[in-house]
């Protein structure tokens, strides 16, 4: 059996940084990888993605974004090759085409199975991802099989979807991305809307992201966040990365003629069932918006930042009759994109921390079993933690603790 002090599972952006820390710390470790580095943004984006934050938010730890678009946003060819430097620069000890299949606890540690054998080790980071497995409703499967169904994960273009229209289900930043685009191609689109983060792309003449940052609204700590369950599971907000810093909201799309619809509720003798209430839905989002910008407006206010007067938006358009039934039979609808979210996927983790619904159960990336700790995941630590810029501090502090474990302390929280 091999024996290692720490084993790091997964080779993204959150394991090389955690093994960047156990570097520095010169604690021995390996870092385990399914596939290849950054295997995610190889092989689980669409053709056309790019990332939401601006080139100059994509920075790792003695890694920053040195090239000639500061303001545009990376495909996931560019995240790849920037996350490949970064395995490079740091020397990363990764084992790829590795497969774990179980991590157990033991007397001294934890015991990592793998596709290529057992590792004795008396840490785990778990650095996985948060976005594993699509979420879909278990009513996809009453669907009728006529209708193609995908995930963002089989999703590539327009170009490889059936014949017809398309249902788009779920208006988060992957659900409003993927209903333009199949709208630009020509093909008539219904979106359906449930919960939703709506924000400008820009505002008041700077990045809306930048504003995220210098406001510190990112900075707000995970034990600061009054309903922190609810906090961690919310949509990604309504953003596209591209070039002309458009906003992309249900505003734009109803201009491009896409069809709003409520949440896809059930399916019922062949058709979709949609909830009502979308004058609702849009005026909480509208709502939650104006507070941020006016929390922009008071931190501008008190800081005078060189930036453009106060903006506010047209609100949420409503359709005048949106259709609460659709028949899947009917030939209207080639295909169904549930644009639903993800989740992890925690199959191989045989030890006792994972909640009802399968989440881990962590206090800051310290999971609730003695040496055991995850990364990447969404609100960790803070707000800024979903993304790539995000995951220094959290990874400093997560493997400080682990640090202070094999030292017999308890590090700070």
């Amino acid at each position: 059996m091999e024996h290692v002090t720490t084993v790091v599972i997964g080779a993204g952006h959150a394991g090389l940084a955690a093994s960047h820390f156990l570097g520095a710390r010169s604690i021995d470790h390996l870092v385990i990888e399914r596939g290849e580095v950054a295997n995610s943004w190889r092989r689980e984006r669409w053709d056309s993605f790019r990332l939401l934050t601006p080139n100059w938010q994509s920075r790792l730890p003695g890694l920053a974004y040195e090239g000639p678009d500061p303001d545009g946003y990376m495909t996931a060819k560019e995240v790849t090759q920037f996350v490949e430097g970064f395995a490079a620069l740091t020397r990363a000890p990764v084992r790829t085409g590795t497969d774990v299949t179980s991590v157990r606890q033991s007397d001294d540690g934890y015991r990592v199975t793998t596709s290529h054998g057992e590792i004795a080790c008396r840490t785990v980071v778990i650095a996985s991802g948060a976005c594993n497995l699509p979420s879909v409703p278990p009513f996809a499967e009453a669907v009728p099989p006529s209708v193609e169904q995908l995930t963002p994960y089989d999703y590539r273009g327009p170009g490889r979807l059936p014949d017809g229209g398309v249902l788009v289900v779920g208006a988060s930043a992957t659900g409003v991305q993927l209903a333009a685009e199949l709208r630009r191609s020509g093909r008539p689109v219904i979106l359906s809307v449930g919960e939703h983060v709506r924000l400008p792309r820009t505002y008041r003449g700077r990045d809306v992201l930048w504003w995220m940052d210098a406001s510190g609204v990112w900075d707000q700590r995970h034990d600061e966040v009054p309903d922190l369950a609810r906090a961690r599971r919310l949509p990604s907000p309504q953003l596209v990365g591209v070039p002309g810093r458009t906003t992309l909201d249900l505003n734009a799309l109803t201009s491009m003629g896409v069809e709003l619809v409520g949440r896809w509720a059930a399916v019922r003798d062949g058709h979709a069932l949609f909830s009502g209430g979308l004058r609702n839905v849009f005026s909480l989002a509208d709502l939650k918006m104006e507070r941020l910008l006016d929390t922009f407006d008071a931190w501008a206010g008190a800081h005078g930042p060189d930036v453009g007067p106060p903006e506010r938006f047209e609100p949420t358009r409503v359709p005048e009759s949106a259709r609460l039934r659709l028949d899947l039979r009917g030939g209207e609808i080639g295909a169904i994109v549930w644009a639903t979210g993800f989740r992890p996927d925690y199959r191989w983790l045989d030890v006792p921390v994972l909640d009802g619904k399968g989440r881990l159960r962590h206090d800051g990336g310290v999971a609730d079993s003695p040496g055991l700790y995850a990364l990447g995941l969404p609100l960790l630590r803070r707000r800024r933690s979903t993304f790539i810029h995000g995951i220094e501090a959290d990874a400093r502090e997560v493997i400080d603790h682990l640090a202070g474990h094999l030292a017999g302390r308890e590090a700070g929280g």
